[in-house]
């Protein structure tokens, strides 16, 4: 197995270190090699070969001098090609070094003696014998059963979920996660990449023995451009940090409703934000994404460069490579309008009927949701949620402030008893739909509604208004169209509905796993008829297959792509192409 390992003159963050220095360059690229093989814990003779790729003609010998002076090989294959751009911008050299990576026992005294081999095109295949922990030591930051911080990394964000990986990786550089891909592939095993586990129940009752849990929670770190209004995000970083990063430049993202959200898997995810009806999807303001991709390359994915791979990641999922770096558009926005209005569960039937209409001619300046939340009686809580059932509509309007009270003077007219709608900074966004602040255990259920005509509101009441005997936590309705409607070139090109049912059932006891799982799919099941035929993969915290999230021609599309950069199934996402 060979792997192309990708080297440059850049911080770990991506800034272009010795810029205007071709030497300097070309001698850091020359370290990050050295590095990276390291690493992977290969020696420099498995070097197949490097290719040398410069924006100046007239250095080539001289960069092909230093490369070869610093390797301290004379014989090593080089290959030179002159290009007329490299990334990032101002690079003036690039290595890209082709490197034997299958197993050998001189390199890894551990190795496993019986592994069925894989070739392009098949699944990917699993170990003949009982794996061997030992040949996974090599593997930087691993963590196998037994260790200590084995379980608090198998753990994910949604803590009714057990998951039991043969191993757990928690790399903190590309370096890293290279290394956890080549040696993985190298002993059989899959890779399951997962940054916070909130849509861990997708693979809840699956056999992990033969998988690597590659959490990517330590690889973080994010970098502004107030001038060229984007963000540079590592890996695992969280959408509360891009947020704090951005706001003091008088600049916003478009997350989700949860801070603790990854930005990588919601981006490959789609990402439905509070601006969605104004801004459309995240995966719509995304100018590069940086994968590691299953033969342990560095791939940079954009419009000019990767351009079908690019369109899968972008709402395809997460089957296509590990995640390490995303390149995002930011929205000129400090402050705007957003908070709640909260209700006693008793006016819900009036409450959801009205929004419902509302909805008809809401401006796409507003973007909305509608929720039945029950609360139990427990002091953690508020007093105005403990012990409680509720009807909350809340979101975020992007207007003046006289223009946003007009919008919203038809709610505000039913007599909420709580109404926090105001001008606040955006970064406070995060915390308008109160998700759950930290861990926790939940089932839930999703689908896209076409429409929600009268039939549809009298059944959504019947599973969750006041006088539905019910165990679920929440059931929400999330207002889409406007700009979520409009296609963008990319794998999820729309959201098909006019609203996102999603309900939660709280499990904090194991014992209401059963009961949770039924629950909210009898809810969801009840609005099947007013289906949109199709579902969003983030909303979505069950196994499904592709063919749940986007039509036939989309799905071969996605699959042709996999095969090309996936071909022995090496990954391990949320849900199955």
């Amino acid at each position: 197995m060979t792997i192309t390992i990708h080297t440059s003159s850049v911080s770990e963050d991506g800034r272009l270190l010795h810029a205007e220095d071709a030497a300097a360059q070309a001698c850091l690229a020359v370290v990050r090699l050295e590095r990276a093989l390291e690493t992977r814990r290969l020696p420099p003779r498995r070097i197949v070969g490097i290719e040398v790729r410069t924006t100046d003609a007239s250095i080539i010998a001289d960069i092909v001098g230093i490369v070869r002076e610093r390797l301290g090989d004379p014989d090593v294959p080089l290959h030179v090609a002159t290009a007329a751009s490299l990334e990032p911008s101002g690079a003036i050299v690039g290595l890209w070094t082709e490197v034997d990576a299958a197993p050998e026992l001189t390199d890894h005294p551990d190795a496993l003696s019986d592994v069925t081999h894989h070739t392009e095109g098949t699944a990917m295949s699993t170990p003949t014998t009982a794996l061997d922990a030992s040949a996974l030591r090599s593997i930087p930051g691993i963590l196998l059963p037994g260790d200590p911080g084995y379980d608090a990394a198998r753990t994910p964000w949604n803590l009714a979920v057990d998951l039991h990986p043969a191993a757990v990786a928690v790399p903190r550089d590309v370096d890293e996660v290279a290394a956890v891909v080549a040696a993985a592939s190298a002993h059989g095993l899959r890779v399951a990449p997962q940054s916070t586990g909130h849509l861990a129940l997708s693979l809840h009752g699956l056999d992990l023995s033969n998988t690597v849990l590659l959490r990517m929670h330590r690889f973080t770190g994010v970098r502004v451009d107030p001038d060229a209004r984007t963000a540079r995000v590592l890996g695992g970083t969280l959408w509360r940090d891009v947020a704090a990063a951005a706001a003091p430049h008088g600049l916003a993202a478009l997350h989700g409703s949860a801070g603790d959200v990854a930005v990588a898997g919601y981006v490959v995810g789609g990402g439905l934000s509070l601006y969605g009806r104004r801004h459309g999807l995240a995966a719509g303001h995304v100018r590069a994404i940086e994968v590691v991709t299953a033969d342990g390359a560095l791939v940079r994915a954009s419009a000019d460069e990767h351009r079908d791979l690019f369109w899968a990641l972008r709402g395809g999922g997460g089957g296509f490579g590990v995640v390490v770096a995303v390149e995002i558009d930011l929205l000129p926005i400090a402050d705007v309008v957003a908070g709640m209005l909260l209700w006693d569960l008793s006016h819900g039937p009036e409450v959801l009927r009205t929004w419902v209409e509302w909805t008809k001619t809401a401006p796409e300046s507003a973007t909305t949701s509608l929720r039945v939340m029950r609360f139990p009686p427990i002091p953690e809580l508020p007093p105005f949620l403990s012990g409680r059932s509720l009807i909350v509509i809340d979101g975020a309007v992007l207007e003046e402030d006289e223009r946003a009270a007009e919008i919203l003077a038809p709610l505000r007219a039913l007599g909420p008893e709580l109404d926090t709608f105001t001008r606040i900074p955006a970064i406070d966004v995060l915390g308008v739909h109160m998700d759950p602040p930290a861990p926790t255990p939940g089932i839930s259920d999703h689908l896209l509604l076409a429409d929600l005509p009268e039939e549809a509101v009298a059944v959504f009441l019947s599973v969750a208004g006041p006088d539905a005997e019910t165990s679920l936590m929440i059931a929400e309705l999330r207002h889409l169209e406007g700009a979520l409607a409009r296609p963008i070139d990319a794998a999820l090109a729309t959201l098909h509905g006019r609203f996102a049912l999603f309900t939660l059932a709280a499990v904090p006891v194991p014992q209401l796993f059963e009961l949770g799982m039924q629950t909210t799919a009898d809810a969801a099941s009840a609005l099947r008829p007013w289906s949109s035929g199709v579902a969003y993969q983030n909303f979505s915290d069950r196994r499904e297959e592709a063919s749940a999230f986007f039509d036939i021609e989309t799905r071969d599309r996605l699959v042709r792509i996999r095969e090309q950069y996936d071909p022995a199934g090496l990954w391990l996402a949320a849900h199955d192409l």
